[in-house]
C-alpha cells in the first residue's frame, strides 16, 4: 500500500482534482485505504452498499450474470475510475459485480461524506454526471453490439476498445486476454471466439507479437 498521505492520494484522483483545500482535507479525513486481492469481490450484483470506491492501483472487472451463473464482462476499470456511485445516488442495489482482476488498492468514501461533497463542489458533481453519461454510452454500445453485430463484429469492437497506442503510435493490446474473457465480453462461446480470432489473424486484421502483446490493425475498424 502506498505510503502517501490520504491528502496526497486524493490530489492524484481526477474526481477530486478541483476540490478546494478545505474540501480536500475533509475528504482526506473521511476516506479509508483498502487493498483487494486478485479475484476478490468488491461489490456484488443485487446487494446494496454505502460506499464509493476509487481505484488507486490495479484493475477491476465489472460483470453481470444470470440465474444460471453465466457471466458477461461489461467493462474493465483502471486507476482513477470509481464504482458504487449509482447506488449512493439512487439507493438501489448494485447492477453488476465488481472484482479485482489483479491486486488493487482503493480509497473508499462513505455515503455521508459523498452526499456532503456533491452540493459543495460543482466540479465533482459534474465529474460524477459525466462518468454516468459515459457508462450509459458504453451500455448503449454493448446493446447495439449484441443486438445488431455478428460475432466477428463484436470481437472486433472488443479488441478495438482494449487497444491503446504504443510508443510508436501503433494500436496495441499489451496484456494477454484469454479467449474465455473475450467470449464473456461478446456473448459467444469460447470455441467460436477462438475460430474468429484465428481467422482475424490469418487475414491480417491482428498480429500476435513474440512478447504476447497484440497489434490491432486499422482495418479492423471495418468490422467493428
Amino acid at each position: 500500500m502506498s505510503m502517501l498521505s490520504n491528502l496526497e492520494l486524493i490530489r492524484r484522483v481526477p474526481l477530486f482534482a478541483l476540490l478546494t483545500s478545505t474540501q480536500a482535507e475533509a475528504v482526506a479525513d473521511a476516506v479509508i485505504k483498502r487493498r483487494f486481492k486478485r479475484g476478490e469481490t468488491i461489490v456484488e450484483q443485487g446487494e446494496k452498499s454505502n460506499t464509493l470506491y476509487i481505484i488507486l492501483t490495479g484493475r477491476v472487472r465489472v460483470v453481470t450474470s444470470d440465474k444460471r451463473g453465466r457471466e458477461v464482462i461489461l467493462a474493465t476499470l483502471n486507476p482513477g475510475d470509481y464504482i458504487g456511485e449509482m447506488s449512493l445516488i439512487d439507493n438501489e442495489p448494485h447492477s453488476a459485480t465488481c472484482r479485482a482482476e489483479v491486486q488493487t488498492d482503493m480509497l473508499t468514501l462513505g455515503r455521508a461524506e459523498f452526499a456532503r461533497c456533491l452540493p459543495e463542489n460543482s466540479s465533482m458533481s459534474y465529474a460524477i454526471m459525466k462518468g454516468l453519461v459515459q457508462r450509459l454510452r458504453q451500455a448503449d454500445r454493448k446493446i447495439e453490439s449484441l443486438a445488431l453485430m455478428d460475432v466477428y463484429g463484436r470481437v472486433a469492437r472488443a479488441l478495438l476498445e482494449f487497444a491503446q497506442p504504443d510508443r510508436e503510435g501503433l494500436m496495441t493490446i499489451r496484456e494477454r486476454i484469454s479467449r474465455q474473457d473475450i467470449a464473456k465480453m461478446v456473448g459467444a462461446s469460447r470455441e467460436m471466439v477462438s475460430r474468429v480470432m484465428k481467422d482475424l489473424e490469418d487475414r491480417g486484421f491482428i498480429e500476435t507479437r513474440e512478447d504476447g502483446s497484440m497489434l490491432v490493425k486499422d482495418r479492423l475498424t471495418t468490422l467493428g
